[in-house]
């Protein structure tokens, strides 16, 4: 069985955004195949944001963070699903990776004295990272290079040891009929029965 972690990034906790609907549809298939599934939800979380690096090195987790680590630490397969919000992650998103990705929870740094490189604590597991946009993705990857998507890939996921990272990315999402929506929630549910 594979242990799946999915962590809805959007901070509107309404039920109607599509990447709700998106996570849904992800669930949905991969449970039909057997794997088992858990959820976090940012927008029902509340977490103070780090304000220096002294917190980020050796400050304590917030509690309400504590089970959000339990599940990471669970996961065989990490999936973030969030709006790209002026090229990147909203920023809810980046507070709770903050929070969540640092230093004796994700990574280590070497002991004074030992030397060597950081060790990645988050090493064998998978992450798939879905977005929705305004624009179309070819447009986002090309014209924009895909900065936003580079940054979380390389420089937190991949930096923690979650790799391979996959991306799937839907737009433009404001307008979008009906038939291209359920086209896209389809997709989602094929993604979680092959836990891509």
């Amino acid at each position: 069985m594979r242990r799946i972690l999915v962590v809805i990034g959007h901070p509107d906790a309404d039920p109607a955004r599509l990447c709700r609907a998106l996570a849904d549809s992800y669930e949905q298939g991969a449970r039909s195949v057997g794997y088992e599934v858990r959820r976090i939800d940012l927008a029902k979380l509340d977490f103070p944001l780090l304000r220096s690096a002294d917190d980020f090195l050796h400050g304590s987790l917030a509690p309400s963070l504590q089970d959000a680590v339990e599940q990471l630490r669970w996961a065989e397969h990490v999936v973030f699903i969030f709006p790209l919000w002026l090229g990147t992650m909203p920023a809810l998103l980046k507070a709770f990776l903050e929070q969540v990705m640092r230093p004796g929870v994700a990574f280590a740094y070497p002991k004074p004295g030992e030397g060597g490189f950081v060790k990645t604590l988050l090493t064998g597991r998978s992450a798939h990272v879905v977005v929705t946009m305004g624009m179309p993705p070819v447009f986002y990857r090309y014209w924009y290079f895909g900065h936003g998507l580079a940054g979380i890939r390389r420089n937190i996921l991949n930096f923690v040891g979650l790799k391979p990272v996959r991306e799937t990315l839907f737009g433009p999402a404001e307008g979008a009929s009906d038939t291209k929506r359920k086209g896209w929630i389809e997709k989602m549910r094929q993604l979680g029965e092959a836990a891509r």
